[in-house]
């Protein structure tokens, strides 16, 4: 046991002289903004309000660590996160937001997009599969639509997170040798990660055309994740006005009485107590 404390303790003191931020701090920062975000899920629910959260930026940025450090403690019924698949030839034929408007929060909802309708100014627009006169209608048409959304009483936010090139490639290194992240590393990511520079440009060119003030990016250093995770956050709940809905004090009910129930000699199918 003491041990164990003291390697906790060097733990400790090593990532206090790096400026990481430990797993005990990290962890007792997200506890308490979760207790917020429940009490935002209940609000929005309270008072109907619908909220659309979209997530950008680089493979390896941290994405989906981030929005899963949102949605573990709240009610995916509440939260709902869109991660669309490639387009299906039917999609493809469509107006290009066609697809993804069906999926904007109704009352009561918190819609999280893992990418978005930006695709198509990233990954389509670098990687070929649109032409450049399309993204460029598709960049002049966003503000338009984006105006439209946020004009309905959708409460837009739209995140960027912004990584460095050596640690994007320390983390895509680290997907190749782990079991349990090898399926985030896509032919695509592959081929989408020696063009750092094009992906550059078209993100240049996204915020200049997209960048309003109805529906403003907002960019995050992703360099350290528990740090991105507990700033979005943190900066999340800072734009939505919320309140504690009013709630009833809850008290469990007595059970009822067992009137002569027996538990029946069953041959259940037990599953094995390995561990």
């Amino acid at each position: 046991m003491a041990k164990s404390k003291a390697v906790d303790q060097e733990k400790a003191k090593a990532a206090e002289a790096t400026g990481e931020l430990s797993g005990k701090d990290y962890a007792r920062a997200l506890r308490k903004l979760h207790v917020e975000l429940v009490k935002l899920q209940e609000w929005v629910k309270h008072k109907g309000l619908k909220v659309c959260v979209v997530f950008e930026g680089r493979d390896g940025a941290g994405k989906g660590g981030t929005i899963k450090a949102i949605t573990e403690r709240v009610s995916p019924r509440a939260f709902r996160v869109i991660a669309l698949p490639a387009p299906t030839d039917r999609e493809k034929s469509q107006m290009y937001f066609q697809r993804y408007l069906p999926h904007l929060p109704a009352a009561g909802e918190i819609v999280i997009f893992d990418r978005s309708w930006y695709n198509r100014a990233g990954v389509e627009r670098v990687m070929g599969f649109c032409t450049a006169e399309q993204a460029d209608r598709f960049l002049k048409g966003v503000p338009l639509i984006e105006k439209a959304i946020v004009d309905s009483g959708i409460i837009l936010l739209k995140y960027w997170l912004e990584v460095s090139e050596p640690e994007q490639t320390r983390r895509l290194k680290a997907r190749i040798d782990d079991g349990r992240k090898i399926w985030k590393l896509s032919p695509m990511d592959l081929k989408s990660y020696s063009r750092w520079y094009d992906y550059s440009r078209a993100r240049d060119a996204m915020f200049a055309a997209t960048d309003t003030s109805w529906a403003p990016w907002y960019v995050a250093n992703s360099e350290d994740k528990r740090r991105v995770r507990l700033n979005i956050i943190t900066h999340l709940l800072s734009k939505i006005p919320y309140e504690e809905a009013p709630r009833a004090k809850i008290k469990l009910p007595e059970r009822q009485k067992a009137k002569g129930y027996k538990e029946p000699d069953y041959a259940y199918k037990r599953v094995p107590e390995k561990f």
